[in-house]
C-alpha cells in the first residue's frame, strides 16, 4: 500500500500552561522527531510487515535525509518522495493536556507530486494532510485502477464528487459535525465511515449501512499527537485482512490507545507481535488469525 501526504519535523514541547501575550515559558519535556500524518500511519503498517511505499516531498537538508532513511530502515519504499530546492517540513506543537497549538511550515510539502505510475502499483492509499487537488487526483487515479482508498480528511474540504468514491473516510467528531452538521453517519456517501469521537471511542457505518459505536480504551493523556493517525493505522490493517470494520476499529483504538501514553508520533511504535501480545493482555478478541493481507501484492507496496 501506499501513503500520501506530508513529511514533517516535528517539535513538540509539554507545558503547564499556555504563555499569554509576550511572555515565555518553560516547557517541562520537549521531544523531537519525525513526522507527518500518513507518514506516521505508513510507519505502523511496515512495523506490522506490510509492503509500503510514500508519495511526499522533502528538502535538500538533513530533516529530509532524515526521512528517507527512516523509511529505508523499517523497508518503506520511498521510490515516490521528491527531494527539492526547498526547506523540509517543520511542525511546532505545544501541549497542555488534552489541549494541543500546532504551527506548521509546509515548505517542501508543496511540492509533491503524485506520479500515475507509482501509484498504480499499489492496492490500497491512504491519504492525509493534503490539498484538495491532490486528494482528488489521487481518488480519481485510484478508482480508475481498482485500487481501494482511505482518506482521513482534515482541514480539508470534502467535496461530494470524492467523498462518494472513498473505500474508508476517517473525520474527528468536530470535522464530521462541521461538515455535514450532525453526527447522523448517513449524511456521508462514503463506503465506510469512521468517526473518531471527543474522548475516546469511535461512530462507524459500513458498507452495508450498519452503525456501532466502538468505545474506547482508558488511558492517561500524556501527548495526543499521531493517536489519529495510529488510529488509522489500525482501519487499514483491518480492511486489507478481511476484517469487519468494527474490529478494524477496535484495533485503531488500540494503537491509539498506545500511542497516547508516548510523547511523540513514532515513540510507541511496536511491532505486530507485540501488538498482538498487549491484545492479549486487554482482552480484545481481534482476528488476528485471519492470516496474510489479501490486498496486498507480492512484489509491489
Amino acid at each position: 500500500m501506499i501513503g500520501i501526504g506530508n513529511l514533517n519535523y516535528d517539535i513538540i514541547m509539554l507545558v503547564d500552561r499556555f504563555p499569554e501575550f509576550h511572555e515565555k515559558v518553560n516547557a517541562k519535556e520537549a521531544h523531537f522527531g519525525l513526522g507527518g500524518a500518513a507518514a506516521n500511519t505508513i510507519t505502523w503498517l511496515a512495523s506490522f510487515g506490510l509492503k509500503t511505499g510514500y508519495i511526499g516531498a522533502v528538502g535538500r537538508d538533513e530533516i529530509g535525509e532524515a526521512h528517507l532513511s527512516f523509511f529505508r530502515r523499517m523497508g518503506v519504499d520511498t521510490g515516490g518522495i521528491r527531494v527539492v530546492d526547498a526547506p523540509s517540513g517543520v511542525a511546532v506543537a505545544m501541549v497542555h493536556g488534552d489541549d494541543k497549538r500546532i504551527v506548521k511550515y509546509p515548505g517542501a510539502n508543496l511540492f509533491k507530486e503524485i506520479d500515475p505510475d507509482y501509484l498504480g502499483r499499489a492496492r490500497h492509499v491512504h491519504l492525509s494532510s493534503n490539498p484538495i487537488e491532490t486528494i482528488e487526483k489521487a481518488i480519481n487515479l485510484a478508482d480508475e485502477r481498482g485500487i481501494t482508498t482511505s482518506l482521513d480528511i482534515g482541514e480539508a474540504p470534502l467535496r461530494r464528487e470524492v467523498e462518494e468514491r472513498v473505500d474508508y473516510l476517517m473525520m474527528n467528531e468536530d470535522e464530521y459535525r462541521r461538515k455535514f452538521g450532525s453526527l447522523d453517519p448517513f449524511l456521508s456517501r462514503a463506503k465506510n465511515l469512521v468517526i473518531t469521537l471527543n474522548g475516546g471511542g469511535a461512530l462507524i457505518r459500513d458498507s452495508q449501512g450498519n452503525v456501532q459505536e466502538i468505545r474506547g480504551l482508558s488511558a492517561k493523556v500524556v501527548d495526543s499527537t499521531g493517536a489519529g493517525d495510529a488510529f488509522d493505522a489500525g482501519i487499514i490493517y483491518g480492511a486489507l485482512h478481511g476484517w469487519s470494520l468494527a474490529d478494524s476499529a477496535r484495533l485503531g483504538m488500540l494503537l491509539a490507545y498506545l500511542t497516547v501514553q508516548k510523547v511523540g508520533a513514532r515513540s510507541a511504535v511496536v511491532s505486530l507481535d507485540e501488538v498482538k501480545r498487549l491484545a492479549r493482555e486487554l482482552g480484545m478478541n481481534l482476528p488476528f488469525e485471519n492470516g496474510p493481507a489479501r490486498n496486498v501484492r507480492e512484489q509491489k507496496p
